[in-house]
């Protein structure tokens, strides 16, 4: 879970793709899947990146599909008697498909999206639509026929390379329609021929499209990074489908289906379409209950014209007897990839051209395929020209599902499988290697993305998934080991990483195997971690400044430690999984360490803590303030021999214009000082993120300096020449800037105010505070005055504060709790002293009660206001259900919502789940089930466990904004296991529910679980 880059390579963004294709294809010119992704805009909680092809195809084609649905009419009026006969015959067969891929695998993200397909069989139940559909990793989805009856749909066969799969139904799930099935006719594909697409289009249930044939021998369109069909033609049309509409049959005016809809052009109104001469023999052998028996050699070849067949070599004499044979072709096929080690390297070479297979001259894919697939295991022989000169090589076909992943492996919060095939052709290199598929966890390398592939774990190199299985096994939970990796798109550079090993919370090692037979994908547990190897004490020295002109800064480096949080859930509304900062020593013997909430939002994470930048061991999260933005961590110090020094804190306040030496941590991790000065002292209004309620800091004093290193670190001190720790420099995290980016503050913060807390800790108690549950900004004498403060108490505040004449105003009150005061409400006093600095509020913290004077509606008033106990501010309990993360509001919901809908708050969901499919969404609270209000989770998980699984239930939800509305939801176990998390005490248990039963979980103290459940 920690990571540490040793070779300084900290980001890849620049990085440049050297995979091979056709052309060159600009990113804007691309074509698209026809794939409809549910992309709904909240808050971005969501667990993982948006599916690039389908977030192009839902915005780029929408606009051209709503111009096509309003000439529609027109066109269908305009369609012949004979065409509306044939579209009235076949619409009943054809289905949307709502499904969604539960996690990443091979070449795709986690997804939720729609598209569209079609009967081939209505006694056995298949339907045809296209692979990017079928999803190579688990599917879960359901179809809706024409008269709106919806059944659930499993794929049986989803094709490694060409872009079609087939899916089952169960027939006797349509009961007030005959289902009929289309038939197949892939030679009635032809130039000229007039067809329309009739599907899902741009997400509408039914949309009929029209067009012409006017190619079907042009390449397979190059999609970009991701999954790619090729080593087939392609049909293409001008029909203006868009998203939504992949899977569609493209229908004559006979009603057979001559093609399959998969992409088209985001520039222009032109649609691909995949031949069916294949899919329809794999229907076939499914209908025989036969395997679909897949060849490859492991090369990609593309259709080329006879122009530039002659600049890379043939002769004369063989383009003769080519177009003798073939009058109507223009081209012939060209090995474009030849991949490393594959059947073919040693014998073939980029730019061969195809002559004859077996002693028959060929040209066209679909021969070349119905070769190599009845010859699994067996030689072909192969004629090529390779500049003008004859060459006749032998070649093994291999199994190309041998290549094709079939299974993941989970573990330590990641999943990896054998590089795929896809990959491997992609990118020009050998099928072979381990695949990080979900890169999370323990294996989050620097910069999230997909593509990484393992070379070696502690020392030793994993060549393949069963070799990385038994490496991971004989490594123990919470190690530190090494880890080398490559990256797809830049394969000459070695990245090396000290990564943290976390088997305590994601404890089991599983595999996830496909069961075409099920269409589940069903897991099988490999191995039990081993247990945590005893930390023994170490020995370390900090680094020495002399170098710098104030002798206090050397002091000062050692007492700060490196603070690395990782955080399994996302909770609480917070946006990353991982932090690291800076934390201050307050207590050596200890080990106690003051840090920034910004780094330690909550306390279900795993917290490590590096000494001297040399001894790393765990750390524990013992407190954290509700409102004042810090946290502070314990470590044990037994386990360190190395000068840390616990800072000294002034009890003292800041001045204005005082001098003080600023001691900082940049992005470097480097430590900078700079002699300063404090150029404001005042009460700070840290904006709310509005799209999704977090932690931050309110009713505090923040310090500003004079020197543009502290806009450049997020972690230090304001001292005194002697070393004396006036101000802590912490991070404060605000709001969501436009571009996505959160907003981070850097300001400093008094130590008079820490010290209570930090001695009741040393004495062994956990605070236990109050607070007034009230949000407060400046309000200035100008102000003062117009809303009725008398002469008399302005004098009294410029009596008590020379340096600000300011009072305070109530900005805003959290619900959830009965408040006495009210918003709008200025104060004048607390407990008898006129209140000019927020400090002088700090008495809350431990009075029940307060004597306050305020002023309402211009009257003064006087008011005995009762102050909230903290007990029930931080999250102590989760529940994921259906993939969704739930828990009581936290408190920065509290402080930004008007009224408490329920206890059961949506904090972040995961792509690909049914709470991402059924548009439950982070911020929304779940106020019933089934109609049964449940006020809080018990009551919740009560209703919850009486559904069945793979059955639909209604949720009641209130949104943010207080906008009711109920949707329908199935539930999924299988993918999608009802847990709870319950902090008793330091200890977090977990429970997981199957039916009405919790099983208990172990019991972990201070660790976390990594799920799939990503930061924003």
């Amino acid at each position: 879970m920690e990571m540490e880059s040793l070779n300084g390579d900290r980001s890849r963004r620049n990085s440049v793709a050297k995979r091979k294709h056709a052309g060159s294809i600009s990113t804007i010119d691309r074509p698209t899947k026809h794939m409809r992704e549910e992309n709904f805009s909240d808050d971005g909680s969501d667990q993982e990146m948006l599916h690039p092809d389908a977030a192009v195809a839902s915005y780029e084609g929408m606009g051209i599909c709503m111009e096509i649905e309003r000439q529609l009419p027109k066109a269908v009026l305009a369609d012949s008697a004979e065409w509306q006969k044939t579209i009235e015959s076949v619409v009943k067969n054809v289905v949307s498909i709502r499904f969604s891929q539960t996690c990443s695998f091979d070449t795709d993200s986690a997804v939720t999206s729609e598209a569209t397909g079609f009967v081939v069989d209505a006694e056995k139940g298949y339907i045809l639509t296209n692979r990017h559909v079928a999803c190579a990793g688990p599917f879960w989805g359901f179809c809706v026929f024409d008269n709106h009856e919806e059944c659930d749909v499993y794929p049986v066969y989803r094709d490694p390379i060409h872009d079609f799969g087939i899916l089952h139904f169960n027939p006797k799930s349509i009961k007030y329609m005959p289902v009929g099935a289309f038939t197949l006719r892939p030679d009635l594909a032809k130039v000229g021929a007039e067809i329309r697409v009739v599907g899902n289009d741009a997400g509408e249930k039914l949309s009929i499209l029209s067009g012409v044939i006017s190619r079907v021998d042009r390449n397979a369109p190059d999609y970009g990074e991701g999954y790619n069909d090729f080593n087939t033609n392609y049909i293409q049309a001008a029909a203006s489908a868009s998203g939504g509409s992949s899977g569609s049959p493209v229908v004559n005016i006979d009603g057979y289906a001559v093609a399959l809809q998969a992409g088209g052009s985001t520039e222009a109104a032109t649609d691909y379409f995949l031949p069916l001469d294949r899919p329809l023999r794999a229907l076939q052998c499914i209908q025989a209950d036969k395997p679909v028996t897949r060849g490859t050699i492991q090369t990609q070849w593309l259709t080329k014209p006879f122009d530039e067949c002659r600049r890379l070599g043939l002769t004369p004499h063989w383009e003769d007897l080519v177009r003798q044979g073939f009058p109507q072709e223009v081209g012939m096929l060209v090995a474009e990839t030849v991949l490393p080690e594959g059947p073919g390297h040693d014998c073939l070479e980029e730019g061969d051209i195809l002559v004859k297979v077996n002693g028959e001259l060929l040209t066209k894919f679909v021969r070349l395929d119905e070769i190599l697939d009845d010859s699994v295991g067996k030689l072909v022989k192969l004629l090529i020209q390779r500049g003008g000169e004859d060459i006749e090589v032998s070649i093994k076909v291999g199994d190309l599902h041998a290549i094709t992943p079939d299974r993941f492996l989970t573990v330590c919060g990641a999943s990896f499988h054998n590089l795929s095939y896809q990959c491997a052709r992609l990118y020009a290199i050998a099928v072979r290697g381990v695949y990080v598929s979900e890169p999370a966890g323990s294996f989050r390398f620097e910069g999230m993305d997909k593509g990484w592939i393992i070379e070696s774990v502690d020392n030793r190199k994993t060549p393949n998934l069963n070799v990385f299985i038994e490496v991971m096994k004989s490594i123990p939970d919470r190690s530190r080991i090494i880890v080398t990796y490559r990256h797809l798109r830049d394969l000459h550079t070695m990245h090396t990483s000290i990564l943290h090993i976390d088997r305590h919370w994601t404890s089991k090692m599983r595999m996830a195997i496909r069961n075409d037979k099920t269409g589940l994908w069903d897991y099988e547990d490999i191995s039990d971690p081993l247990p945590p190897v005893p930390v023994l004490p170490k020995k370390a020295q900090f680094i020495r400044l002399d170098h710098v002109s104030y002798p206090c800064a050397s002091e000062l480096v050692r007492s700060f430690v490196r603070i690395s949080c990782s955080m399994p859930l996302k909770l609480d509304g917070f946006p990353s999984a991982r932090k690291s900062g800076f934390g201050l020593v307050v207590d050596a013997e200890k080990g106690l360490v003051i840090v920034s909430r910004a780094i330690v939002p909550y306390d279900l994470c795993d917290v490590s803590v590096t000494i001297a930048e040399s001894i790393i061991i765990e750390g524990k999260v013992i407190f954290l303030h509700p409102l004042q933005n810090y946290a502070i961590v314990q470590y044990d110090p037994k386990l360190v021999d190395a000068p840390v020094v616990a800072a000294k804190l002034s009890t003292e306040p800041m001045r204005q214009g005082s001098e003080t030496i600023f001691l900082g941590f940049n992005q470097n991790l480097r430590v900078v000082v700079a002699k300063t000065a404090v150029t404001d002292i005042t009460t700070v209004a840290v904006p709310a993120n509005s799209t999704a309620p977090r932690y931050r800091a309110i009713n505090i004093d923040a310090i500003t300096v004079d020197t543009s290193l502290s806009g450049q670190c997020g972690s230090g001190v304001l001292a005194d020449d002697d070393g004396t720790v006036r101000a802590l420099w912490l991070t404060y995290l605000g709001d969501r800037a436009h571009g996505g980016k959160d907003v981070e503050y850097h300001l400093g913060l008094a130590t008079p105010g820490l010290l209570p807390i930090i001695q009741q800790i040393q004495q062994g108690v956990i605070p236990k505070l109050r607070y007034l549950n009230v949000e407060l900004h400046l309000v200035h004498m100008s102000q003062v005055r117009i809303m009725g403060a008398s002469e008399e108490w302005i004098r009294k505040v410029e009596e008590d504060n020379p340096e600000r004449h300011q009072l305070f105003m109530v900005r805003k009150v959290e619900c959830g709790q009965a408040q006495v005061l009210q918003e709008g409400d200025m104060i004048l006093s607390v407990n008898g002293k006129v209140m000019t600095r927020i400090t002088e509020l700090d008495v809350m913290y431990d009075k029940e009660e307060l004597d306050m004077v305020i002023i309402r509606n211009c009257q003064e008033m006087r008011l005995k206001v009762p102050t909230v106990p903290t007990d029930d501010l931080e999250t102590d309990r989760v529940v994921i259900f259906c993939g969704a993360v739930l828990h009581r509001p936290h408190h920065a919901v509290r402080q930004q919502i008007s009224k408490m809908h329920s206890e059961i708050y949506v904090s972040a969901r995961t792509r690909g789940s049914p709470a991402y499919q059924y548009q439950l969404v982070p911020t929304n609270f779940i106020t019933a089930v089934n109609g049964k209000k449940t006020p809080d989770l018990d009551s919740f998980l009560a209703e919850i466990s009486k559904i069945p699984d793979n059955t639909y239930f209604r949720l009641r939800v209130m949104t943010f904004d207080n906008v009711p509305f109920v949707i329908s939801i199935k539930k999924n176990e299988h993918y999608f296991p009802t847990m709870e998390f319950i902090r008793q005490g330091d200890v977090w248990k977990r429970q997981t529910y199957d039916g009405k039963s919790p099983h208990d979980g172990e019991q972990i103290s201070h660790l976390s679980l990594y799920t799939a459940y990503e930061a924003e």
